[in-house]
C-alpha cells in the first residue's frame, strides 16, 4: 500500500538495524519519508543505510545504546537536527539482556538487567522525542509482546514490560492529545526473518524449547513475519489511522485473543 502523507515527514526508528525496526524503515522510505535509524553499531548501522539507500537517499543513522537516556537524547536531538525535526517515531526497543527463564531461577541482577534493558531502550527515545514532536504534531509507535497481555512461563519479566508499553501507550496518548501526537503500540509474538527468531534457534536451551512449543500452535501453520508486522507498525504512524490512539494491536497470527 502507497502512504501518500509520509511525503515531508521525517521518522526516527530505533533498534532499526535489523529485523522489524528495518522492514519498518524501508516502509516508509518507500513512502517518501526522510529516514533516521538508531544502532548500537556502526557496522550494523552502516550496513542497514546501505540497503535503505537503493530505495531512497533520504535516509541516514544515529548511533547510540537508547537504554541509556543521555544515548537516547542525543540519538533524539541529532536526528532532529539533521532531519529538521521529527514528525513519526518508531522505537523497536532492543535485545534484552536477559533470555527468557524461570523467575525462581533468575538472580535479582539479571531481573533489573532483563526489565531496564527491555523497558528503558522503548521508553527513554520517546521521552526524548517529545520536545520535537511537539512543534508539529506527529505520531508514536512502540513494539511491545503479547506476554503482557497472556502469562507465559519464564516470560514474567518481559511480560512485565510488555504490559508497562500497554499501559503507557494508553496515558500518553491521553497526555498528549494536546499537541496532536498519536501513541499506539503493536504487541508482537514470535516473528520470523528477524535477529531474535535467529538467536532463539540457534541453540538447545530454555527459551528455545519454549518457543519450538509457541511455534508449533499458530493457527495458520507459521509465525508473523517481520515484514508483516511492519506493515501494520507502518500503518498506526500513517494518517489512515488519524483517529486511532493509545491502542496497542497484536500482531501475532491469531495466536492468542482477547486482552485488554
Amino acid at each position: 500500500m502507497r502512504y501518500a502523507d509520509f511525503d515531508n515527514k521525517v521518522a526516527l526508528i530505533t533498534g532499526a538495524s535489523g529485523g522489524i525496526g528495518l522492514r519498518v524503515a524501508e516502509k516508509l522510505a518507500a513512502n517518501g519519508a526522510t529516514v533516521v535509524i538508531n544502532s548500537r553499531t556502526k557496522e550494523s548501522a552502516e550496513k542497514a543505510v546501505a540497503g535503505l539507500r537503493a530505495i531512497s537517499d533520504r535516509v541516514s543513522h544515529v548511533l547510540g545504546d537508547c537504554a541509556d537516556y543521555a544515548a537516547a537524547a542525543h540519538v533524539a536531538e541529532a536526528a532532529a537536527s539533521a532531519a529538521g525535526g521529527i514528525d513519526i517515531v518508531v522505537s523497536a526497543g532492543a535485545q534484552g539482556a536477559v533470555s527468557p527463564r524461570p523467575f525462581a531461577e533468575m538472580s535479582g541482577d539479571q531481573i533489573v538487567e532483563a526489565f531496564e534493558s527491555r523497558l528503558f531502550a522503548r521508553l527513554f527515545p520517546v521521552h526524548a522525542a517529545v520536545p520535537y514532536l511537539k512543534e508539529r504534531g506527529g505520531a508514536i509507535v512502540m513494539l511491545g509482546t503479547d506476554a503482557g497481555r497472556h502469562p507465559t512461563p519464564g516470560e514474567s519479566i518481559m511480560g512485565a514490560v510488555g504490559a508497562s508499553v500497554i499501559l503507557l501507550t494508553k496515558a500518553l496518548a491521553k497526555e498528549f492529545a494536546r499537541w496532536k501526537i498519536r501513541v499506539n503500540s503493536v504487541a508482537l509474538t514470535l516473528t520470523s526473518d528477524t535477529p531474535s527468531w535467529d538467536r532463539i534457534f540457534s541453540q538447545e536451551n530454555f527459551q528455545q524449547r519454549l518457543f519450538t512449543r509457541l511455534n508449533d500452535r499458530f493457527p495458520a501453520g507459521r509465525p508473523p513475519t517481520a515484514e508483516e508486522v511492519a506493515r501494520v507498525a507502518v500503518f498506526l504512524a500513517s494518517e489512515e489511522a488519524a483517529q486511532v490512539t493509545g491502542q496497542t494491536i497484536s500482531a501475532n497470527g491469531g495466536l492468542s485473543f482477547g486482552g485488554w
